[in-house]
């Protein structure tokens, strides 16, 4: 099974559990891993990628996590200009999963609970906005999108935005990687399906840096020197920041 991942460019699904980048274990001699928090670092040529030009180096940086989370789902699901897809959440994943998706040529609406994102998500290129918290809104798109890219990052219940997903559609969940409880009924009709993804493999990673530089799909950043990380967090902590902080290492020593 192992070496079908890795020979399939999937190694972020290998099956002894991936690399990360910091928290992890090295697999060579079993320490942590600390991350790329460094000027300078050594990296296996088979897992660097060449930044194709026309794409700033701050606003791709999140394309290497998030935006390949979403990448790799719209890919797999077949996203297309007949594709009528739903993003649920606009936050780092979901502002990303909007303009992959608008980008691939999907009919996109953001789902959200806040209506104070609405003129956010047609600014990034959505069509539509439905608020989660008006249940006229969401009764009325019952059965609408055949791809629903679920970016939530806190425990919810899947049953309303199943209810959203048309017949043989889908239903990506991203952003809460706990345990979920679903009705087999909420598949059953319709034939629905419940998938997931993340991170993404070496090929795809290189097309979606292709495709991102080719359609002008960027992050929104705020670029902050690395001496600042501490109130970053305390920053991200609060949900203060849209939609991705970047830190600039060029201040270390």
């Amino acid at each position: 099974m192992r070496d079908v991942l890795c020979c399939a460019g999937q190694e972020n699904f290998c099956v002894e559990f991936p690399t990360l980048t910091y928290g992890g274990t090295d697999r060579r001699d079993g320490s942590t891993t600390l991350g790329a928090y460094s000027r300078e670092y050594v990296v296996r040529d088979r897992f660097a990628y060449p930044l194709p030009a026309g794409l700033d180096p701050a606003a791709a940086a999140p394309l290497m996590c998030a935006g390949i989370t979403v990448w790799e789902p719209l890919r797999a699901l077949g996203v297309g200009p007949h594709t009528r897809v739903a993003v649920a959440g606009l936050g780092g994943l979901g502002h990303l999963a909007v303009k992959l998706a608008v980008a691939l040529g999907a009919d996109t609406t953001v789902i959200s609970r806040s209506a104070e994102k609405a003129d956010d998500a047609r600014r990034l290129g959505a069509g539509d906005v439905i608020l989660s918290t008006d249940q006229d809104q969401m009764s009325a798109a019952r059965g609408r999108f055949d791809v629903l890219i679920d970016t939530i990052a806190v425990p919810h219940d899947l049953g309303p935005y199943l209810g959203l997903v048309a017949l043989d559609g889908t239903l990506s969940h991203l952003g809460h990687l706990g345990p979920v409880t679903v009705p087999i009924i909420d598949l059953l009709i319709g034939r629905k399906k419940l998938s997931s993804a993340g991170s993404g493999g070496r090929p795809e990673t290189a097309a979606m840096l292709e495709f991102c530089a080719r359609h002008d799909v960027v992050a929104d950043i705020e670029l902050v020197p690395s001496a600042q990380v501490n109130e970053a967090l305390d920053r991200l902590g609060r949900n203060d920041v849209r939609y991705r902080f970047v830190l600039d290492l060029s201040d270390l020593a």
